[in-house]
């Protein structure tokens, strides 16, 4: 990436900020705090946890959208036995382990789950679990703020494209992803105007206002939608 296109593109993202448009984007700050202030693993009723834990009083897009519901159908399955959604989830926040397998392996666990509901209630239409690297990304950027954030391939390669990057990539690569957004992170962070432009969007308390790469997100998002 370069680094002058970098600084341009966060003097760009600061006019971004001073709009009212920017408000837009806070409902999934609110769902970030919702789900830091509900989510315990060490809840015997895990179900009710990952149910509270996301929450939005503005919508619910970021896990019903049309057809797609994630969430809707990991409550359904998880029914079948919530020990093992304890297991799945333990095992992708282990920050111990690496982030693409934890995910690759979040994914196969929801096949084998859908396998087994389907084995169970053969009549039920349900060929979908919905879990994809976007909603794998939400939960991740949602417990560790300041590790992850909300991946969209078709954003993030447009942006590598507008920061000069040579290498770009045409296949998903979450794992540079996350890195190349801690990296954007570190430029926004020391910006102080940056900061306080952000924190001056929060009109109550129902958002997070600690520091987090959903920041980055809706960074790309703004680089990637400029016209070059």
């Amino acid at each position: 990436m370069n680094l002058q296109k970098i600084e341009a593109y966060v003097q760009h993202f600061k006019t971004y900020l001073k709009r009212k448009s920017a408000g837009e984007e806070l409902y999934k700050w609110e769902s970030q705090k919702v789900f830091q202030d509900n989510w315990n693993i060490e809840d015997p009723d895990l179900l009710s946890v990952y149910d509270k834990s996301l929450k939005n009083s503005q919508t619910s897009r970021l896990w019903k959208d049309g057809t797609y519901r994630p969430k809707e159908v990991l409550l359904t399955l998880g029914e079948m036995s919530p020990e093992y959604l304890g297991h799945i989830f333990g095992d992708l926040f282990n920050e111990d382990k690496n982030v693409a397998d934890r995910i690759d392996r979040f994914i196969f666990y929801c096949d084998d789950l859908l396998s087994e509901y389907k084995i169970q209630f053969p009549l039920k239409i349900e060929n979908n679990h919905y879990h994809d690297y976007f909603m794998l990304s939400l939960y991740l950027s949602f417990r560790y703020p300041l590790q992850y954030t909300l991946y969209n391939f078709d954003t993030f390669k447009q942006s590598l494209i507008h920061l000069g990057s040579r290498n770009i990539p045409e296949l998903n690569d979450i794992e540079r992803f996350f890195k190349i957004s801690r990296t954007l992170w570190k430029f926004l962070e020391k910006d102080e105007e940056v900061w306080a432009l952000h924190q001056k969007r929060f009109y109550s308390d129902i958002f997070y206002k600690g520091k987090s790469l959903l920041l980055v997100h809706e960074f790309f998002k703004v680089i990637a939608a400029k016209k070059l």
